[in-house]
């Protein structure tokens, strides 16, 4: 629902990834990536990896985690909080005083943001809420890759990594150049064993991303371009036959990695800060929540909410409903707060007098919908 007017993200000069590799099988060069990096001053790289590999077993093709290397299971049951990201990063320091040569992170969203959080702290020191907002980190983090094992998120190539601060209620990232990796490694063979509706929930977070994107007045031609590609291979992806055939996760991979790419030049709009709500008072995970606040966007984006509505019903997902119907004042309250203060997302869509539009009954009306 854009204003009418484009304006400039004020995002000048954008940092992608350094470097990316793709294909079927392309973990096995992650030992490869990591050698020249092991040197005289530290072998040691720490390993970030979704707990359910802890499970059901590590890649069959990764070999590149020594005896030096220290791994630390990521349990994705609840989204990152600063108190969490504080945590790990007191692992990593009681193991060593000595920088990693490499901090590597395995998984989705979670277990990559929770790996570029520590790389970034174990230079920068202090506590994650320190440096949760725009451009205060100080230096660059510690050398760090990115493996994908579910598509979507692009938390692999955007330049923030979210997390929510309990005391605050706040969720934000450390959105930052320095935040964005310095290699990834897109391999499709991970995303098979992703439950079917969990794939589509996080797929749908790059088709979300870019439909605010392309709907806002904070545009570019290079977040336009990356936005329109994401968004066409999203559509053969959930609007053809098999979204999990193996062509079709390898699209939606490349797709996750240009939806974050979009947007580093650009900002998401009204669904976000809305799912931000859930997350900060309910405990709904971001891509799920982000399904969820689609039942009530007809009115902000109403070719979207067509379409999106069209994949549900061609995939055969469920989409989670009557959340919100029976809540308290207080909650309804704690939403409102929790929605309205993303105010770079809400001005893109909205218009800088968002909450003119975005009252506290509108907010609630919006929310009793999901």
């Amino acid at each position: 629902m854009s204003t009418g007017t484009t304006l400039t993200t004020g995002i000048r000069n954008a940092r992608n990834v350094l470097r990316y590799l793709y294909g079927q099988g392309a973990i096995a060069d992650l030992a490869d990536i990591l050698a020249p990096r092991r040197g005289a001053e530290s072998r040691r790289a720490v390993f970030f990896i979704d707990s359910f590999f802890q499970k059901n077993g590590l890649p069959q093709r990764l070999n590149a985690i020594t005896p030096d290397d220290q791994v630390i299971y990521v349990d994705t049951t609840n989204e990152p909080t600063t108190a969490l990201i504080n945590g790990m990063y007191e692992k990593v320091i009681d193991e060593s005083n000595a920088l990693p040569c490499a901090v590597v992170g395995i998984g989705g969203g979670i277990t990559m943001d929770v790996a570029k959080a520590i790389s970034n702290l174990l230079t920068n020191k202090g506590r994650a809420e320190d440096y949760q907002g725009w451009d205060l980190l100080k230096v660059p983090g510690v050398f760090k890759v990115a493996v994908p094992s579910i598509s979507g998120t692009g938390a692999e190539s955007t330049r923030t990594c979210v997390m929510t601060n309990p005391a605050t209620g706040l969720k934000l990232g450390m959105n930052s150049d320095f935040t964005v990796y310095d290699q990834i490694i897109l391999d499709p063979d991970l995303t098979r064993t992703v439950p079917r509706n969990q794939y589509f929930y996080t797929g749908m977070d790059a088709y979300l991303h870019c439909m605010e994107a392309l709907g806002g007045s904070y545009r570019n031609a290079i977040g336009d371009a990356y936005s329109d590609q994401t968004i066409r291979l999203c559509r053969d992806v959930f609007l053809g036959e098999d979204m999990m055939s193996e062509e079709n996760r390898a699209k939606l991979m490349v797709a996750s990695y240009l939806g974050g790419s979009a947007i580093a030049t650009s900002y998401v709009g009204v669904v976000h800060p809305f799912s931000a709500g859930l997350s900060v008072v309910l405990g709904i995970h971001h891509c799920v929540g982000n399904c969820i606040v689609m039942r009530a966007m007809e009115e902000f984006y109403p070719e979207g909410h067509r379409e999106y509505w069209q994949m549900v019903q061609r995939q055969g997902v469920k989409i989670p409903e009557g959340i919100c119907r029976d809540l308290t004042h207080e909650q309804y309250e704690r939403l409102y707060a929790s929605t309205v203060i993303h105010q770079k997302p809400l001005t893109n869509a909205l218009g800088e007098n968002y909450k003119e539009i975005l009252t506290p009954e509108k907010v609630k009306q919006l929310f009793r919908k999901l």
